[in-house]
């Protein structure tokens, strides 16, 4: 296991914690393509341009590189949606980290030092829902340290900042590409409460679930 440290924020992580935030979320890519390839209607959509294709030319050569080509445009199509919905989180809460996380007492951002170096965030805020949730946000590991209970060991660090403070639960949630990060919050004792699709065209359109997770913080007597 890795030694580590975990303390809280300091200005100058900053770029370093946007830069792992990013990182981290653009490895999702390979998989939410994979997540795309299983969609009826895409399967649908690739099998009817190769049979047509292949009927019309009685040529197997050019129904392979016209699904190659569809193959090809559909992962720069999504690679770039999902850059967007990564600047998009860059630009609200991870804009500026100390007026998010610092100036309420009942919020806090954390990373994790190893090697000299940061390598894990996560930050912690009060949720928009409901009073008395504490919400779980920005979890990210540099992959080299992934496997060694970094992970873990933040969501404890927010477990325990969610006693400190009194909250009743701790919230979050995960997209249906973040398969090892749902085992890992299952591990540390979160459990499922709420699965949706979102409720736009895209959601739709590539079935995007998100699934909500709660810890409830047992209570004091």
């Amino acid at each position: 296991m890795a030694t580590h440290h975990i303390r809280e924020y300091h200005p100058e992580d900053y770029e370093t914690v946007r830069d792992l935030f990013a990182t981290g979320m653009s490895e999702y890519v390979p998989t939410l393509c994979v997540h795309m390839l299983k969609q009826p209607w895409v399967i649908l959509v690739l099998a009817c341009t190769f049979c047509l294709l292949l009927t019309s030319s009685r040529s197997l050569l050019l129904p392979i590189l016209a699904v190659t080509l569809l193959l090809a445009v559909g992962r720069q199509i999504l690679g770039y949606i999902w850059s967007m919905y990564i600047d998009h989180c860059l630009q609200e809460d991870l804009l500026d980290i100390p007026a998010t996380y610092a100036t309420d007492k009942g919020a806090c951002f954390w990373v994790a030092e190893a090697d000299d170096r940061v390598v894990a965030i996560v930050g912690a805020r009060p949720s928009e829902e409901h009073l008395g949730e504490l919400m779980l946000k920005r979890m990210s590991v540099r992959k080299d340290y992934r496997g060694h209970g970094i992970a873990k060991a933040l969501c404890r660090t927010v477990l325990s900042f969610a006693r400190e403070r009194g909250y009743r639960s701790v919230v979050l949630n995960t997209l249906m590409v973040q398969h090892e990060a749902r085992a890992m919050y299952e591990g540390v004792g979160f459990q499922m409460y709420r699965h949706y699709v979102l409720p736009t065209l895209y959601g739709h359109l590539a079935n995007c679930t998100i699934s909500k997770y709660r810890y409830d913080i047992p209570s004091v007597d």
